[in-house]
């Protein structure tokens, strides 16, 4: 082999239509998770980087909006046709940077598209409102325009669906869109950049721009970006969201998360188990709607460890390009070795390790770790209070419906919480009391349809607008209100009084 074929791969800004390197000098190694080797460089942008980025996006903004709502959707149509059809080449990008199963990463590109199909629909989501006759001779009406140049910065762990969730909506309300995907695994956005530009997008409406904080700042600093659209751990969440807004910035900003499932005794333990497992190992467990707890209430909480735990040695866990496996590697091996070092803590904090993924071995140098099962957690581990982000199940047994309640509403997060059980009654009155933003019922991962809008309460969300759906369309535009009256010039006159309806 030659040392060019050893050389790993520079990745690249995608500005004004094509790929562009960067000029800063400095970039940041791309790893595969399943073999550990450095396949990538991405380039880090400098503050000069954006502001040109910026730049070029505020003079295709101007042009985007004037560009009618019916050619708007036709590009949309066209980048979901292209999207679908290329679902298996872009699985494969984000199996070779992200780690995950191609099953997986397909599912992910699938929610992806549900988005762009909600955006297909702009010409009636803009629609506005009008109302004749508000005064004698008045007529009244709302339109909604785009804001300009928007920015979103994206999690490692979703790099094609979260893009998708903020891209469509903001493109085809006439605004451009400026992407920060995450350095670890940055390819995935080139190749929607390139579908986009095969769908007709004119050059410049759509960047990517590679980074690490120096990116992250400049775009919340530079006044000509109006808005900014994060998804990522609470601490950075609540960082976006303040300097953002301290700068004049429209900010929606997604952070953490620690998802409760609560299992009522009166549940069907096979089915409770299958969807804890389900839903705390998928993505290896690197997801904000992850279970991560499960409450057990009462009596059924020896049986449902007892069907977890007998559940777990059929997963396949390897690497994501063979299809026998349903679970990949971590993203990287330093958040390997902290995800592990909360299975060793919790034991040493009192709980039950019923099964330890650390003692499952995995040939070559790849960022593997087993599942793991914790029983007899309590609200003080560490285990429980923080977010592992990895492929990690807490079981907290408590006595009663309202214990369990009462430890969802405590928690600092309020992302997404389910609850298991045969009683309406329980679980009517459960989606009303508990403090949080998504909600499932016998469903561990209650994550909206695309027509519906995503997002926490508490310290998973800083700003006032959910991701996607109707949400996005409202923070990806601002309301203007017209009044009109076209009268008879012979009837004008002077009145300093004050303007009333009549």
């Amino acid at each position: 082999m030659t040392d060019t074929a050893l050389k790993p791969a520079p990745i690249n800004h995608w500005l004004n239509g094509k790929l562009t390197p960067g000029t800063s000098g400095r970039s940041a190694r791309v790893f595969n998770p399943a073999t550990g080797e450095v396949q990538g460089l991405v380039d880090l942008a400098s503050v000069d980087e954006i502001g040109a980025a910026v730049e070029a996006a505020t003079a295709a903004a101007a042009r985007w909006r004037t560009v009618p709502l019916s050619k708007r959707a036709e590009i949309m149509f066209r980048f979901r046709a292209l999207l679908d059809a290329g679902r298996d080449d872009l699985a494969r990008i984000l199996t070779r940077e992200h780690g995950k199963v191609h099953a997986d990463a397909l599912g992910e590109i699938a929610r992806g598209i549900e988005n762009v199909d909600f955006a297909c629909g702009i010409p009636n989501l803009l629609r506005g409102g009008y109302s004749e006759g508000a005064s004698t001779g008045v007529d009244v009406y709302s339109i909604q325009q785009p804001l300009g140049v928007v920015a979103g910065i994206t999690p490692f762990n979703f790099p094609a669906m979260v893009p998708l969730w903020m891209i469509p909506n903001a493109l085809a309300c006439g605004n451009a869109f400026i992407l920060k995907p995450s350095e670890k695994d940055p390819s995935a956005s080139l190749f929607i950049a390139d579908l986009l530009q095969r769908a007709g997008l004119p050059d410049g409406v759509f960047t990517v721009i590679h980074g690490d904080k120096v990116a992250v700042d400049a775009l919340l600093e530079h006044p000509g970006v109006a808005a900014v659209s994060f998804v990522g751990s609470t601490p950075i969440a609540r960082y976006i969201y303040q300097k953002g807004t301290e700068h004049g910035k429209r900010v929606q900003a997604l952070g953490g998360a620690k998802n409760h499932m609560l299992v009522l005794p009166d549940a069907d333990v096979n089915m409770a188990a299958d969807a804890a497992v389900s839903a705390a190992y998928g993505s290896a467990g690197e997801r904000c709607m992850a279970i991560s707890v499960v409450l057990a209430v009462g009596d059924v909480a020896g049986e449902l460890v007892d069907a977890i735990a007998s559940r777990l040695p059929a997963l396949k866990v390897g690497p994501g390009s063979d299809a026998a496996n349903e679970m990949g590697p971590l993203i990287s091996r330093e958040h390997r070795d902290k995800v592990a070092g909360y299975i060793g803590s919790a034991a040493e904090q009192g709980a039950t390790i019923v099964v330890d993924g650390r003692a499952q071995e995995f040939s070559g140098n790849g960022f593997f770790l087993g599942v793991s099962l914790l029983d007899h957690v309590t609200p003080d581990m560490d285990a429980y209070r923080d977010e592992i982000f990895g492929p990690v199940l807490c079981v907290v047994r408590v006595p009663t419906y309202e214990a369990g309640l009462k430890l969802i509403n405590d928690n600092e997060f309020g992302n997404g919480t389910a609850i298991f059980t045969r009683d309406g009654g329980a679980a009517r009155q459960f989606q009303f009391e508990c403090q949080v933003g998504m909600v499932g019922i016998n469903v561990p991962i209650p994550v909206p349809v695309a027509y519906y809008s995503f997002g926490g309460w508490k310290a998973s969300l800083f700003g006032d607008t959910h991701m996607y759906g109707p949400d996005g369309i409202r923070f990806y535009t601002r309301t203007k209100v017209i009044t009109s009256r076209w009268p008879d010039p012979a009837g004008s006159r002077v009145d300093l009084g004050f303007p009333q309806n009549r």
